[in-house]
């Protein structure tokens, strides 16, 4: 079975789902028969590198919020992250432009590193709260997941890789992803969100079930209380 997973470096729900999938992966007798390919998606292109503000400073600007109660959302974002052993500092986590790291993603893939290259970049941006934009910080990640730091250094002089990304994005268009987390199973099957474990776990069943019994018609819409997702315009919950 095949999960591709659209995600942006910057999306806390993409890192909540991304465990949420994985604690399903976990209960799942069928594991070892289940590779994930991260797919890029930018929920900004146009950010800067830079913004020279606080996050919470940006969540109010967009929202048109004070910044007291973009801080109070924050917070309960923190709090679900934390249910799942992540840690989020918001306080000093540095939004920006996730081009470049896409890149270095889509190299880490091709030697065989990009699912541990995601996770380094989620983990750097949202608990470290370290610019992935900075090149010399892509170059000390991916030294850390095994890549050599010369040639990610070579790649981020120039536009190696954006093909790869933009080819992501344009696929992504084309089958109406609209924001992230956004996975698709065995490029069929669509779910939306940072669902619960229970509802990947769902998904999974039914899926590996169609692909290896006798065909029968699925509904593939797990009871959920509401969808947890972002797109460019921010991150929402569905009431």
């Amino acid at each position: 079975m095949k999960i591709e997973v659209w995600s942006d470096f910057v999306c806390p729900f993409c890192y909540i789902g991304k465990r949420r999938l994985e604690g399903a992966l976990e209960q799942f007798a069928h594991k070892e028969n289940v590779a994930i390919e991260y797919k890029s998606y930018e929920l900004d292109p146009n950010a800067q590198k830079d913004p020279g503000k606080s996050i919470h400073e940006l969540l109010a600007g967009k929202y048109g919020m004070t910044v007291e109660k973009a801080k109070n959302t924050n917070e309960n974002l923190g709090r679900q992250a934390a249910e799942l052993g992540l840690t989020y500092n918001f306080d000093t986590m540095q939004h920006t432009n996730t081009f470049d790291a896409h890149r270095v993603a889509k190299f880490a893939e091709e030697k065989g590193m990009g699912k541990e290259m995601t996770e380094r970049l989620l983990y750097a941006y949202f608990t470290e709260s370290k610019n992935i934009s900075e090149h010399d910080t892509l170059i000390e990640l991916a030294g850390e997941v095994g890549l050599e730091s010369q040639q990610v250094a070579t790649l981020l002089k120039v536009d190696d890789y954006a093909i790869h990304v933009r080819a992501d994005e344009e696929q992504a268009r084309q089958i109406g992803v609209e924001g992230v987390p956004f996975f698709v199973f065995n490029e069929k099957y669509a779910v939306s969100g940072a669902q619960p474990p229970e509802a990947f776990s769902e998904v999974l069943e039914k899926v590996w079930q169609e692909e290896n019994e006798k065909p029968v018609i699925q509904t593939l819409n797990p009871t959920k209380p509401k969808t947890t997702y972002c797109t460019d315009d921010g991150c929402e919950e569905e009431k």
